[in-house]
């Protein structure tokens, strides 16, 4: 069984928002052994929007439809199912009674025009919205020669989320074929998308009953692993058995088997080890500290640090001598491995790391480029030092370094 979403309006379409409810109902399908096909974004353009249901039915089992349930004009999301379907809308006399009654139990005044979400599709079951004004409905037809699952849900999360949990999970349950999907994330630093490929092409092409997708985003790849089956313990082993060859071809460029973040990872290795980080950051910005503090509970191993701009804070914060700057520059070898021992000295930390280098777009040379970043690790016993040349713009020069460094940390505790 396969589905298809289709997220309805305009303001999705623009640079000022995005489609979430897609992303929460991705995951409740493939809980019931549904996969997503397809998602698809329309504005509020009749035509539009009656040729993408017409073109879901044609290709998928199942099309969820949310938004443009509302009572205004441009909402028009069940007069374009009823075109597409050829069928009928009636307005329900008891769920306009029902509307007006809990406006005024609220002491809310409505509009005639909030008649119009009482619209129902011949043949749907309407479900109840306890948290909106505005019902959802329910089909369940013959399209062509094949059974569809159709649902039109309230765009607004709160009222989907209930609405699809309280009523269209039951629904579903009982319509759909039992079918069980397993899923697994894998996650590796610092490797690019075709070396990882290359390397893991030759294991994923053995295993065609597992659908393997490979995600890139600055110095992280994501590897999911997803397999439906009739139950769940035949698509978990054979998720299980491509997810440890991926394992151990990868050996130590994977970080996680469970989908942990990298940061996780290094606070768990911390924790595992009683031991305390302290971070001085300079062209990162405080990217590092930012992520490592987002995960909860990371005060018990991550004590803070600093974020050393300036030539005078290295010296002011981290301890950096002047003259180290005067003679190497601040993007040196040299003051990053000063900076790791300053600020592990100063915080009293296990480990200390520094990060200094030239994000750009300007302040680069012939012999110290855009990309040229340097990252040290501090212990009691010893100090190591790393020259990476990124490219790309700022935004890449600096994620890749505070990736990069939290990836350098994770290795030295393993």
């Amino acid at each position: 069984m396969i589905a298809e979403i289709i997220a309805v309006g305009s303001e999705m379409l623009t640079p000022f928002r995005q489609d979430t409810n897609s992303l929460y109902l991705t995951e409740k399908l493939n809980c019931l052994g549904v996969a997503v096909a397809f998602k698809t974004i329309v504005g509020d353009k009749r035509k539009h929007l009656v040729d993408a249901v017409r073109q879901a039915l044609r290709r998928v089992d199942v099309v969820v439809i949310s938004g443009g349930l509302g009572p205004t004009e441009d909402d028009l999301t069940r007069e374009c199912v009823a075109e597409a379907l050829g069928r009928t809308l009636t307005r329900d006399a008891d769920l306009i009674a029902n509307m007006y009654a809990r406006a005024a139990a609220r002491r809310v005044t409505i509009t005639r025009n909030n008649e119009k979400q009482a619209d129902v599709i011949d043949g749907a079951v309407v479900l109840e919205n306890g948290r909106g004004t505005a019902p959802g409905q329910w089909l369940d037809i013959v399209y062509g020669e094949h059974r569809k699952l159709l649902m039109l849900l309230p765009g607004p999360p709160a009222e989907l989320k209930g609405m699809f949990e309280e009523q269209c999970m039951p629904l579903l349950e009982d319509a759909l074929p039992k079918r069980a999907i397993a899923t697994r994330v894998l996650k590796a630093a610092m490797i690019g998308e075709s070396q990882c490929d290359a390397r893991i092409a030759p294991i994923y092409q053995q295993y065609p009953d597992v659908e393997t997708t490979i995600l890139a985003h600055l110095g992280d790849i994501q590897l999911n692993l997803t397999c439906s089956k009739p139950f769940l313990p035949q698509a978990r082993l054979r998720v299980d058995e491509l997810a440890s060859r991926i394992e151990e071809e990868l050996d130590d460029v994977l970080y996680s088997s469970q989908g942990e973040s990298l940061e996780q990872i290094v606070l768990y290795y911390l924790g595992m080890r009683g031991a305390s980080l302290a971070v001085a950051e300079s062209c990162t910005g405080g990217l590092i500290a930012e992520r490592l503090t987002n995960i909860p509970g990371s005060s018990r191993s991550f004590v803070g640090g600093a974020v050393v701009y300036s030539n005078e804070l290295k010296t002011l914060l981290a301890g950096v001598d002047p003259e180290l700057i005067g003679s190497y520059g601040a993007v040196s070898s040299q003051v990053a491995k000063a900076l790791a021992e300053g600020i592990r000295e100063r915080c009293s930390t296990h480990y200390g790391l520094g990060v200094t280098g030239i994000a750009g777009p300007g302040g680069g040379s012939e012999e110290k480029p855009v990309g040229l970043v340097y990252l040290a690790l501090s212990t009691p016993e010893e100090t190591t030092v790393m020259e990476r040349r990124f490219t790309g713009d700022r935004h890449r020069i600096r994620h890749l370094a505070a990736q990069q460094a939290l990836d350098m940390v994770r290795r030295r505790l393993m």
